[in-house]
């Protein structure tokens, strides 16, 4: 009876270090996206230096899902440190925007500034005030494929275009060749996937198109795909997916959604050598971006058409929408301390270690001043 008391005592011993031990792998683990959680220092902050100012409750959220794993990173910095839950739901820029203007969420991310329309329509939610575009994340599109057999895929602008607009199906057709003398390129058919939701991604993606080679993309533009052929998959993460698991793929989508299984292009922009997609390459192009908004409103005009050396012209800021003024008292103090946390040195600082760019000083130096005026 000894012994066996002794062996159980052993047994239950041992279970509860492989639980221990179980716990410890998934605080060290890794989301969905296949970046590490739990410990990566990279996203994490301390919670001294956030300061809540009386944030309390929960905040609701949606928009950009370019930004969602920034979004995630914040939001769990920022729970833990002030208690307040954040319900960001990514369902895409679209989605955010109508979301904001219907007065269902404190704040909402786009990809894309707010138009005229939309900001006539905040007026009805921001009582004395209008919706304003924060920039609060930067990064690169990538243009991720699934090709075996072709390493540092090179496209330029004409090339995408015709790939995205069905006039070139094949990996390997000439212009393709031309661009990759060296590449080994399959008799394989090209299966290109855009965005089914409306999306700021899309537009930024289609803006680069229209002012870089209008001659090959012939349509207006904005948040829904215009373009016939292709197929399509729902945000971000969608995209990315559908490339992943099918061989012959090709998607847009923003960089830190590249993963295992995934290559991204370089971009021939005409400069010396061709430009992949990075923190340091997107930041160098948003670093030339300009505030053409008006007021409180900080939009950015970005430049499509550069040709900088190291510069990745296919780039997005994503915006934080909220009310200058009018936003709801209950909402308000949550609202403040997550923008300006976020906004932060420390906030920023983040961005880079998850495959986003942080806002240039100049402007993200503005944006502070701004999230302090809100009311």
């Amino acid at each position: 009876m000894k012994l066996q008391r002794k062996n159980r005592l052993r047994a239950l011993s041992l279970g509860a270090v492989a639980v221990s031990g179980a716990l410890a792998l998934t605080a060290c683990g890794s989301d969905d996206t296949g970046k590490k959680t739990g410990s990566d220092s990279s996203a994490s902050t301390s919670a001294s230096s956030i300061k809540c100012d009386n944030a309390k409750g929960q905040l609701l959220a949606d928009g950009s899902s370019a930004q969602k794993n920034a979004i995630d990173a914040w939001v769990k910095n920022f729970s833990q440190a002030c208690g307040v839950q954040i319900n960001y739901k990514g369902g895409g820029s679209g989605a955010g925007v109508t979301a904001f203007t219907q007065g269902q969420v404190a704040f909402a991310g786009s990809d894309s500034a707010l138009k005229d329309d939309e900001v006539k329509a905040s007026k009805n939610v921001c009582k004395g005030g209008q919706g304003i575009d924060l920039p609060m994340v930067g990064g690169p599109i990538a243009v991720g494929y699934n090709v075996p057999g072709a390493d540092n895929l090179v496209l330029d602008a004409p090339t995408l275009a015709k790939i995205f607009d069905s006039k070139i199906t094949n990996w390997n057709d000439a212009a393709i060749k031309k661009l990759n003398p060296s590449a080994k390129l399959p008799n394989l058919k090209i299966q290109a996937f855009h965005r089914s939701d409306e999306s700021g991604t899309t537009d930024n993606f289609t803006k680069y198109l229209i002012a870089t080679t209008p001659d090959n993309w012939k349509y207006s533009g904005g948040k829904a795909w215009q373009a016939k052929g292709g197929q399509s998959a729902p945000q971000s993460a969608g995209v990315a997916q559908q490339v992943k698991q099918t061989s012959g793929a090709i998607g847009y989508f923003e960089l830190s959604y590249v993963s295992d299984g995934l290559k991204a292009v370089s971009i021939d922009t005409g400069a010396s050598k061709p430009v992949a997609p990075s923190t340091e390459s997107a930041t160098a192009d948003i670093a030339a971006a300009k505030v053409v908004g008006t007021g409180k409103d900080l939009s950015l005009q970005l430049d499509y058409k550069t040709k900088a050396e190291g510069a990745y012209p296919l780039t997005l800021v994503t915006y934080e929408i909220v009310c200058d003024k009018g936003n709801k008292a209950d909402t308000l103090p949550a609202t403040k301390a997550f923008l300006r946390y976020i906004a932060s040195e420390d906030g920023q600082k983040i961005l880079s270690g998850i495959s986003y760019a942080p806002v240039p000083d100049a402007i993200i130096s503005k944006v502070r001043t701004t999230i302090e005026g809100l009311s």
